[in-house]
């Protein structure tokens, strides 16, 4: 279900500017402030969050290659591959806040699963979020690397114990 909401300039303002130093999407900090709200804190939903907000960040990257919009499609490919790595380590009870603990969780899961392509998936990840800020990366690079971003939501979504 979507509820579309009218929040006043300076709150979204204040949102964002959390989100921006928690290294968080608006809709991210968003979804967390709610469920402060609704008193539903617990692992398995913060997991399944973040797993929605990846699935729909997968599917905006996808889209946005088809409109040929490399540079946002890089970002949402980005955010597909952060949420489905927080969704793993929420349904653990673990939270990631810096761009540090997703990259050392993501290095504790290499060696938990025994799987060294996470690592190779997730700096394919990390490249697209550099190349949002620096648009550095050509389309066909971007594509590749949104296709990789898939194959890593796939493996981790595994890792959740749900298939995509």
């Amino acid at each position: 279900m979507s509820i579309v909401l009218e929040i006043p300039e300076n709150i979204v303002e204040k949102l964002r500017q959390k989100a921006l130093s928690e290294e968080k999407s608006l809709e991210e900090i968003s979804l967390e402030a709610l469920l402060v709200q609704a008193g539903s804190e617990d692992p398995e939903t913060q997991a399944d969050i973040h797993l929605s907000l990846s699935e729909k960040y997968l599917r905006e990257a996808e889209g946005l290659l088809a409109k040929e919009d490399w540079v946002q499609a890089s970002e949402k490919g980005w955010g597909a591959a952060s949420q489905i790595l927080k969704a793993v380590a929420a349904k653990r009870g673990r939270r990631l806040r810096s761009h540090g603990e997703p990259n050392e969780y993501l290095d504790e899961l290499c060696e938990e699963t025994k799987d060294p392509e996470l690592d190779k998936l997730w700096g394919l990840a990390t490249s697209l979020h550099q190349n949002f800020y620096e648009a550095w990366l050509p389309p066909r690079s971007v594509k590749r690397r949104v296709e990789d971003v898939k194959r890593f939501v796939e493996k981790l979504s595994g890792v959740l114990g749900h298939r995509t």
